[in-house]
């Protein structure tokens, strides 16, 4: 039996998938925890239209994040937090608070958006990607400097 999921299951497909299981899978476990529904004309038909509708808002979301992503050209924000001698700092500088210092520059960014492979633990100018979107990434100079005591 021909199914369209309509969750991600795991061993079998992701959202939007047409894939074939016993009917007795379908019928006993899928079908009524919500999962899937049978792959008849209609539900064929409204999985095409729900897909051309979401590639529609997402076309709209990345021409959004385009255009925000130009007023990120030659942006930089200054944290100054409090460091050691060696230049070490006495904690780490994380998404959240490189988001907070791009609002206070009136860059509205969520600290989900800031890509870090690891916390800033030292004094120093970096680099920080920002995903804007899937398919949109801007770099940012951030600039990790002592706090005058």
């Amino acid at each position: 039996m021909e199914v369209i999921l309509l969750r991600n299951v795991e061993n079998l497909g992701s959202t939007g998938e047409i894939t074939s299981v016993a009917a007795g899978y379908a019928r006993n476990y899928l079908i009524p925890k919500g999962m899937a529904v049978a792959a008849d004309t209609s539900q064929r038909k409204a999985l095409a239209e729900r897909e051309r509708l979401s590639g529609l808002h997402s076309n709209k979301k990345r021409k959004v994040a385009e255009d925000k992503a130009s007023a990120f050209k030659d942006v930089s924000c200054t944290l100054s937090v409090q460091a050691n001698e060696e230049e070490h700092l006495y904690g780490s500088v994380s998404e959240r608070e490189i988001a907070a210092a791009l609002k206070e520059l009136g860059h509205e960014v969520g600290h989900q958006m800031v890509v870090l492979t690891e916390p800033i633990k030292q004094l120093g100018v970096y680099t920080v990607s920002l995903n804007l979107h899937e398919d949109v990434t801007v770099s940012v100079k951030v600039w990790v400097v002592k706090a005058e005591a």
